[in-house]
């Protein structure tokens, strides 16, 4: 197209910050939700012995991505040896911004509402914290299917489909997501600018 790469990356930019108040916007419109699932995507920035969590939360019917949240956290492992010789300790901040997340949302879910997630333990005391009247069901992880970008589990019935089918999708969608790929975060903050313009996109198709 005969322009420069800064362009092009000063227009991501740009676009990016729209789509952040858009999906403010979008949130403040919709209904309440009574039905939400959320859980961790996890990925990494420039190597896999710095890893991200993404934590999501999705309406379970639509799957309307109700908002996201990215933290750094410690690698796990084999690699967490690699990682602290090569790179020093590395904080969990998974904590702080699943916290954030959910003081975010909060005003776009319902009382009483069924919250779904897996049985992490961390996330009892954030619910019951950021949701106090709400039904807190948890179910057990699965293994994953070799298809569905490793998120899609093993099995029947799967209770956190919705949460599940939206991690597949966002993977699939956004290239530095994909499983085996060159394509990788480099920067935690151009993940963010990134997922802001795939959910806002994702979004809008829902409507």
């Amino acid at each position: 197209m005969k322009i420069n790469r800064k362009t092009v990356v000063r227009k991501f930019l740009f676009m990016a910050d729209r789509a952040k108040i858009k999906l403010e916007v979008l949130n403040r419109q919709k209904s309440l939700i009574t039905d939400l699932q959320f859980d961790e995507l996890e990925t990494f920035e420039h190597t896999k012995c710095k890893p991200l969590s993404v934590t999501v939360a999705v309406e379970r019917h639509s799957r309307w991505i109700v908002g996201y949240e990215i933290a750094q956290m410690p690698a796990k492992g084999l690699l967490s040896q690699v990682s602290m010789k090569k790179y020093g300790p590395r904080e969990d901040k998974r904590a702080s911004a699943r916290k954030k997340l959910f003081e975010r949302i909060q005003k776009n879910i319902a009382k009483g509402a069924l919250i779904k997630s897996d049985m992490n333990p961390h996330y009892i005391a954030d619910v019951s914290k950021f949701f106090p009247e709400s039904i807190h069901l948890r179910y057990k992880g699965r293994q994953a299917r070799e298809i569905g970008q490793g998120e899609l589990k093993v099995g029947g019935f799967d209770p956190l489909f919705s949460i599940n089918h939206t991690f597949a999708m966002i993977r699939y969608r956004v290239s530095r997501l994909i499983r085996k790929t060159w394509n990788t975060t480099k920067k935690m903050e151009r993940l963010d600018y990134h997922l802001a313009l795939m959910v806002l996109h994702h979004n809008l198709s829902l409507k």
